[in-house]
């Protein structure tokens, strides 16, 4: 069996994902063959594999930096949230339903076992797997029943790291009372913490650093220091700020600036479809959340959203709908992409996701859409104002009337999306990771949008962006953790024995 880790953090978005990847980074680096797992994901941001099935992006990213193609088994549980209440259930890349909170515990006996079968699957495949906990494993309330902290970190007895984000704030007494409110077994698996996001000098912690060590017995196996230049493929669409700049925009290469307003729908979904134009020169993206927003907005991007229908009311609750519609009426540009493409349509009829029935769209385009019980899920490869792309879909509904131009021409003749005058339509996640294909789509909207000052770049490349991030997350943890001691844990497992800290978890 091959050694493993788990990486738990002291709350959501603590750094677990990045610290993941650039595990994985450093570790193919060195010539092994890893591979990432996160038992169970709560995310609307996914993506479709080689293997026909649906992950968490953010496992995506994590076998980018292991340099293997993402599998179904890197993710085997993924949560999609579609309400406060309730999220759809996906298995090993396949929807099996819709649970509430409360019923998915009954459930989740059933999923350990799918969880620790693919888990061993991995580890007779790979040198090291780098696995990732979900939240905090210090629910207590839900650890009874957990599948994705210490519940797998006890049953495949894992040496587990903690990483805090000094970021927030009180960062020592989260990693202390993360510790401290575990129960005896499940603290004889916590190996160490890390510290991510510091700022400043690494000689002012060091007494902190001491005196965690001393009440715990663990040792603080790295700083990592805050990054700028770390953005792309956030975990949830959580990180993304309300009305918030993506990216480090640099300056354009011609006179005028692009200006991006991408609607940030309560149940956004592949939030991370525009981070590409962010990595453009003279392309400025940013989230919004009310119509004075998108009052001098160049273009008007409407996401994936996870609940179409509900979404779109809440567009035209917010006033957004009609802000979105008075551009258009002036002839600027706009993009939809998947659930967004559906909202600009005549209706959309969906018995399945949110049981609404017929309902009336923004009538941007000319186009119905139907919901089907069966989700799609497919990586088509096509050409876009004459360039090539790729892409996946993760959608349940079908377009059933189009009365426009198709977008996207696919090999066997038919067509995908629609591009009629300033408004355009897809299905396609992804498309705007295909450099040609976006430098297109740029010159599109700047012709619509009036920007003849405006000029793609000609050697922007995305994949080369994503690669570069991954790199310096390898670079973080090659020169800021104590690699030789996180080799160790992974090879040998929990050093034993570790200090029980009261009170503990009774």
């Amino acid at each position: 069996m091959s050694g493993a880790l788990l990486v738990a953090g002291t709350t959501s978005d603590a750094g677990k994902s990045v610290l993941v990847a650039g595990l994985c980074r450093w570790l193919a680096r060195s010539g092994v063959r890893v591979a990432p797992f996160k038992a169970q994901n709560m995310s609307n941001n996914s993506m479709v594999t080689p293997d026909g099935g649906e992950i968490g992006r953010a496992q995506a990213l994590q076998a980018a930096a292991c340099g293997i193609e993402p599998s179904v088994r890197f993710n085997p549980v993924l949560l999609k949230p579609g309400s406060d209440r309730s999220s759809q259930v996906v298995v090993l890349g396949r929807p099996v339903g819709v649970t509430t909170a409360l019923s998915y515990r009954a459930r989740k006996s059933e999923l350990m076992e799918t969880v620790l079968a693919t888990l061993a699957d991995l580890r007779s495949d790979y040198e090291v797997v780098v696995c990732e906990g979900a939240g905090s494993p210090t629910e207590i309330n839900l650890r009874a029943s957990d599948i994705a902290n210490m519940g797998l970190a006890r049953a495949a007895n894992l040496p587990v790291l903690v990483v805090g984000d000094i970021d927030r704030g009180g960062v020592f007494a989260h990693l202390f009372g993360t510790l401290a409110l575990l129960d005896p077994a499940d603290q004889a698996l916590i190996s160490g913490f890390v510290i991510n996001k510091f700022r400043g000098d690494p000689a002012l912690l060091e007494p902190g650093l001491r005196q965690l060590h001393s009440l715990t017995g663990r040792d603080v196996l790295g700083v990592v220091p805050w990054s700028e230049d770390l953005w792309l493929d956030a975990e949830d669409s959580l990180s993304y700020a309300a009305d918030g700049v993506v990216g480090r925009p640099a300056p354009p290469v011609g006179t005028q600036w692009l200006r991006v307003a991408v609607v940030r729908l309560p149940r956004i979904s592949n939030a991370t479809d525009v981070e590409a134009l962010a990595c453009e020169p003279g392309v400025s993206v940013r989230f919004v959340t009310e119509p004075s927003r998108l009052a001098d907005a160049d273009l008007i991007v409407l996401p994936g959203s996870k609940s179409t229908v509900d979404d779109l009311g809440w567009l035209r609750r917010t006033g957004l709908a009609d802000a979105v519609m008075a551009h258009a009426r002036r002839g600027l540009p706009v993009v939809g992409i998947c659930g967004g493409f559906q909202m600009l349509g005549t209706g959309i009829d969906d018995r399945v996701e949110s049981g609404a029935g017929a309902v009336e769209a923004l009538g941007l385009l000319d186009v119905d859409v139907e919901f089907a019980a069966e989700k799609v899920l497919t990586r088509p490869q096509g050409t876009v104002f004459g360039e090539p792309a790729v892409g996946y879909e993760i959608h349940h509904g079908r377009v059933t009337r189009c009365e426009h131009e198709g977008l996207v021409a696919l090999p066997d003749g038919s067509t995908e999306g629609v591009v009629d005058g300033a408004i355009l339509g897809t299905h396609w996640h992804g498309l705007l990771e295909n450099d040609d294909a976006r430098r297109a789509i740029l010159r599109w909207a700047a012709e619509w949008s009036g920007r003849d000052g405006f000029k793609p770049a000609s050697d922007t490349s995305f994949a080369t962006a994503r690669a570069t991030q991954l790199d310096i997350l390898g670079d973080l943890v090659e020169n800021h953790l104590d690699t030789t001691a996180i080799r160790r844990l992974i090879d040998n497992g929990p050093p034993t024995p570790l200090p029980f800290i009261p009170p503990g978890a009774p």
